[in-house]
């Protein structure tokens, strides 16, 4: 739970882009607190696999293609539904086809080693660059798009080599879901200052929501454990 308060006088001078800038950096704040509980979620998964296709000499390795290739072999043998569709070639320069596929979920300090991949096709390379894509996404791998953030896991110091290790998660269609308690998801609060103080001088704004991240079937979510090249 977030919440904001503020004075009167804020409010009678300058109400409306007081109000509106602290509903934008409430709604971050619940978006953010969403994603990561939805990390910790991910993170309890049973399928763990350490990368061993990288050339840096820790465990597990820093990311290599065949680590990619060999989770979505494991995905399409559990008959785990790609989530996004591909796009066909267009007549654009520097632009390549995309195949459909999973959902790579990771730390944005991996996007270096994700750009040293062979095959990898940057998000403004895609054919419909804007159409079709998240503003987190990065790019694509064969069959596994990935979408990159700063509250990406990561668990400190844990590789062989006492390096930091990144937790990539690599999904299927329906591998997870939102469970809505008392039969809602998020909600933004608003008391203006005859409700919220005795002397008429406060307001309040705030969210709350009320979910439960769930794995819904372990066999459709890989978590593959890199560290950086």
């Amino acid at each position: 739970m977030q919440f904001v308060a503020c004075n009167q006088q804020v409010e009678l001078t300058n109400s409306d882009p007081v109000l509106n800038s602290f509903a934008d950096l409430l709604g971050l704040s619940l978006k953010m607190t969403e994603d990561q509980l939805c990390r910790d979620a991910m993170n309890a998964t049973s399928t763990v696999v350490n990368a061993t296709g990288g050339n840096n000499g820790d465990l597990p390795t820093n990311i290599a293609l065949s680590d990619i290739d060999d989770i979505t072999s494991t995905l399409l043998n559990n008959d785990a539904w790609m989530i996004l569709e591909g796009q066909e070639g267009m007549d654009k320069f520097g632009t390549g086809p995309l195949r459909d596929a999973y959902l790579g979920l990771g730390n944005a300090k991996l996007s270096k080693d994700l750009n040293n991949l062979n095959g990898f096709l940057p998000k403004w390379n895609y054919p419909h660059a804007i159409q079709g894509t998240m503003p987190s996404e990065w790019g694509a791998v064969n069959n596994v798009r990935f979408l990159l953030s700063s509250v990406g896991s990561v668990d400190p110091l844990a590789s062989r080599l006492g390096n930091d290790v990144y937790n990539l998660f690599i999904m299927g269609l329906e591998a997870m879901a939102i469970v809505e308690m008392d039969n809602y998801s998020s909600r933004f609060l608003y008391r203006p200052p005859v409700y919220s103080d005795a002397l008429f001088q406060n307001y309040t704004l705030g969210t709350v929501f009320a979910q439960v991240p769930r794995i819904l079937n372990d066999l459709w979510l890989a978590k593959v454990r890199v560290t950086l090249r």
